[in-house]
């Protein structure tokens, strides 16, 4: 074991991959020479080539594109968006190729295409590169959405995603590319698609988030537990596939729930989370379920994020809300 920022753990997945099969490379802006702009990819050029490591303009549907094409030919490209808001320019190329093709051509072409995107506030970025925009993409069937929330996960969850058959959006949060520290194996091992972890047990309500949110719920919990109020906070992983069998007995065995997300309020994936709760276990619960998100507005400047992402202080608000008698 060594212990390893997020990115840290996301450069050794690259390289490991990479070595381990050769038709794995790796496409993007400044992901080269340069190593990306949060370094994420430094030296892969150098070690691998540039056939291997190849710079892309600045044109994210050409990078999606190019994608399609490499793996159509059996390569297995792993393309970096710089952020997942620069996404939406290759938003067609996701959704109606990438997306799809695999049912299409009726299996002939597998999309083995992983793309990594960086997302999420907190880190005082310009427009658009902040924005969390997960649940439009869980809207293209044949796309599998990956959210990791510990350097553990970062490394296994991308091994995994590399090797997957299916075309996977890997969605990394910024805030925790150097602040999320953790144990992480030197060897190769994945962690499974579909399957939440307990990030932290309690028993009178559960706070159910992904990506860079989990740090959050779990600072709340430890606010909470000063108040007398027991918190479960589980780490979701993988929106799909998503693990209705840990949200149901999530919700079974605590009776209250909490859903937090970076996302604005209205269609966000914790609108996904609540549905599905109340299909699966409507009569276990002894609250409303309540949700902490990003309001419905763009996302603002820098200097004034900290009133528009959740909050510890929102999270224990909307505990204690589902507490309330």
């Amino acid at each position: 074991m060594a212990v390893l920022t997020m990115v840290e753990a996301i450069h050794q997945a690259l390289e490991q991959e990479m070595e381990r099969d050769e038709r794995v490379m790796v496409l993007g802006e400044d992901v080269g020479k340069l190593g990306g702009v949060f370094r994420a990819t430094d030296g892969l050029q150098r070690r691998f080539g540039e056939p291997r490591v190849l710079d892309m303009p600045l044109a994210e549907a050409a990078i999606v594109g190019a994608s399609v094409g490499l793996a159509m030919s059996g390569m297995r490209p792993v393309a970096e968006m710089q952020f997942l808001g620069f996404a939406q320019q290759a938003f067609h190329q996701i959704g109606g190729q990438l997306a799809r093709y695999a049912f299409r051509s009726q299996g002939r072409f597998p999309m083995q295409v992983t793309i990594r995107a960086p997302f999420g506030g907190g880190v005082r970025t310009p427009e658009l590169h902040s924005d969390a925009l997960e649940a439009q993409f869980v809207q293209c069937p044949g796309l599998k959405v990956v959210m990791p929330a510990s350097a553990y996960d970062a490394k296994g969850l991308l091994l995994e995603a590399m090797r997957d058959p299916d075309p996977v959006l890997f969605c990394e949060p910024l805030r925790g590319y150097r602040l999320v520290k953790g144990e992480v194996p030197e060897g190769d091992y994945t962690v499974p698609f579909g399957k939440a972890r307990i990030a932290r047990d309690g028993s009178d309500v559960t706070l159910i988030a992904w990506s860079a949110a989990v740090q959050l719920c779990e600072r709340a919990a430890e606010a909470a537990e000063e108040e007398g109020i027991s918190c479960r906070v589980l780490d979701l992983r993988t929106l799909v596939p998503l693990d209705v069998e840990a949200l149901a007995t999530c919700a079974e065995q605590t009776g209250r729930v909490v859903v937090v997300h970076e996302a604005p309020y209205t269609g966000g994936f914790g609108a996904e989370v609540i549905a599905t709760i109340q299909e699966e276990a409507f009569y276990s619960l002894e609250a409303p379920i309540a949700r902490v998100t990003a309001p419905d507005t763009p996302y603002p400047l820098a200097g004034v994020e900290e009133y528009y992402i959740p909050s510890v202080e929102l999270v224990l608000a909307a505990v204690r809300r589902t507490l309330a008698p």
